[in-house]
């Protein structure tokens, strides 16, 4: 609940920052050479609390101090209650998630504003941005598979690659199925995503894009996504952030 509070906070609070921001900053030595690129990309990596992912951004400048973006985004999703076990009645037995019906994952596409504090000056620097996105969201799951060792003749046993479901005795789970298995079995969540942080950016060079992003992400799906047997369906998925960017500026 606290966390969703400042995110509330967060996203009220931007617009104000910047437009305190546009009265006062003095802009004289903020563009190298006098050149404004009016366009840029950049590709990112992200590591968040439930997992990792990567996304591309592209956009153009409404203002000196506002941005409109585009972006693409795709992210792994794990649940807090995962547990990975190892069957030790198997010496040579695989690690696997008990409980865990589906392998989740979102791709996101949406708009939203950087909201530019104060531009790098021409020595160098750090560019700080606020940003606020919003799009569409699809949650992929796929079902979780695992070995399942079936009892043949004597000590002997064969073992049989199967959905994961919680009326399988854990006693004879062998081990994590293989990555494709259930890869056609793919089953998809339209929803909504909001997000909202902050952008360092380091370098001395206008034109390339280096920078590191913190933030918090929320996903929503009207239709609750089942991942953890025994637990409830999850519907909002809320995640904090770390991204770094890398791209270019260029003009048209």
């Amino acid at each position: 609940m606290k966390t969703i509070v400042c995110l509330v906070f967060l996203l009220i609070s931007v617009p104000c920052l910047v437009q305190a921001q546009e009265k006062f900053t003095d802009y004289s030595d903020s563009v190298p050479d006098n050149v404004l690129f009016e366009r840029q990309w950049s590709l990112g990596a992200i590591l968040h609390t439930n997992g990792w992912g990567f996304k591309f951004r592209k956009g153009y400048n409404l203002t000196f101090l506002r941005q409109f973006m585009w972006e693409i985004e795709w992210s792994t999703y794990k649940s807090a209650k995962e547990v990975r076990v190892v069957n030790p009645y198997y010496s040579d037995s695989k690690p696997y998630f008990f409980g865990k019906l589906n392998y989740v994952s979102f791709l996101r596409g949406g708009v939203g504003l950087n909201y530019i504090f104060n531009r790098k000056p021409y020595w160098g620097g750090v560019q700080v941005s606020g940003l606020v996105y919003g799009g569409l969201s699809i949650g992929i799951a796929k079902p979780a598979y695992v070995f399942v060792a079936y009892q043949t003749t004597g000590a002997n046993y064969e073992l049989r690659e199967q959905r994961y479901t919680p009326d399988i005795n854990p006693d004879y789970i062998y081990g994590r199925g293989s990555f494709l298995a259930g890869i056609l079995e793919l089953n998809f969540f339209p929803g909504l995503y909001t997000k909202t942080g902050l952008d360092f950016e380091f370098g001395s060079q206008n034109k390339m894009i280096s920078s590191l992003e913190v933030g918090a992400t929320l996903d929503y799906s009207p239709i609750p996504i089942p991942i953890m047997a025994l637990n409830p369906k999850q519907s909002f998925f809320l995640t904090l952030y770390v991204s770094v960017m890398f791209g270019k500026r260029y003009n048209r």
